[in-house]
């Protein structure tokens, strides 16, 4: 059978990583969660005193880059991959709202998408992946088979957020998060390089209302449509 790329894009807290996940399981996929790459980053920035205050060092950032090592492993309790940055698995402290609080200033910076859609590129040549983040189907593939623009209110994904970090036993406000969801929403979508947009030939799934299965039964339908074609 044919192996084709898969790109899921859409905005922050959407369940992309969880869809994307789970289709690449289904399917017998690589998996690669963009998002947690660049969530990888800000901890590094954050742990290497990079930001002062709310402001980025970025001279210092972009000559750390090349000792910036992310990669992914499969994670045997869950048969999911887990972040690890520089040998260290990172997968909780990503998740963090500190790092939610800080990510969308380091994924804006040029130098760092660069760096990082090259290594999704080298991920992903030989095909039979699925990928999730901003900028997937528009940036780093462009030519992939299946694309998927994932989106859900700001209110619904807030709440979603909220229900994943008290699920941890992390404390959490829902107004905080919220207020998080929008303003990631804005920078993801107007920042200078490769601002996150629908691409034109992307399938839109607003998944508001949309039960897990019925989300899952949706995707295999796209994914068998494609293959078979």
């Amino acid at each position: 059978m044919k192996k084709i790329t898969i790109a899921i894009d859409g905005f922050s807290s959407c369940g992309k990583s969880t869809m994307a996940k789970d289709l690449a399981r289904e399917v017998g996929y690589i998996y690669v969660d963009t998002g947690a790459m660049y969530r990888a980053v800000t901890l590094y920035a954050l742990e290497n005193d990079i930001f002062q205050g709310e402001k980025i060092d970025v001279e210092k950032l972009q000559a750390e880059m090349p000792n910036i090592c992310i990669s992914f492993r499969l994670n045997p309790e869950t048969g999911r991959p887990d972040t690890y940055l520089n040998d260290i698995c990172v997968e909780d402290r990503i998740r963090t709202m500190e790092v939610s609080n800080r990510v969308s200033p380091i994924a804006a910076l040029p130098f760092v998408r660069e760096a990082l859609v090259k290594r999704q590129q080298e991920m992903g040549k030989d095909k039979g992946v699925v990928m999730d983040g901003r900028d997937i189907g528009t940036t780093v593939f462009p030519d992939a088979e299946l694309k998927i623009f994932v989106t859900a209110s700001p209110e619904i994904r807030a709440q979603r957020r909220y229900d994943e970090l008290k699920a941890k036993g992390e404390e959490a406000s829902l107004e905080e998060i919220l207020e998080n969801v929008k303003q990631r929403d804005h920078i993801d979508q107007t920042r200078a390089v490769s601002p996150l947009r629908q691409a034109e030939d992307a399938l839109l799934l607003d998944n508001s209302l949309l039960t897990i299965a019925e989300q899952k039964q949706w995707l295999m339908e796209q994914f068998n449509r494609v293959i078979n074609r």
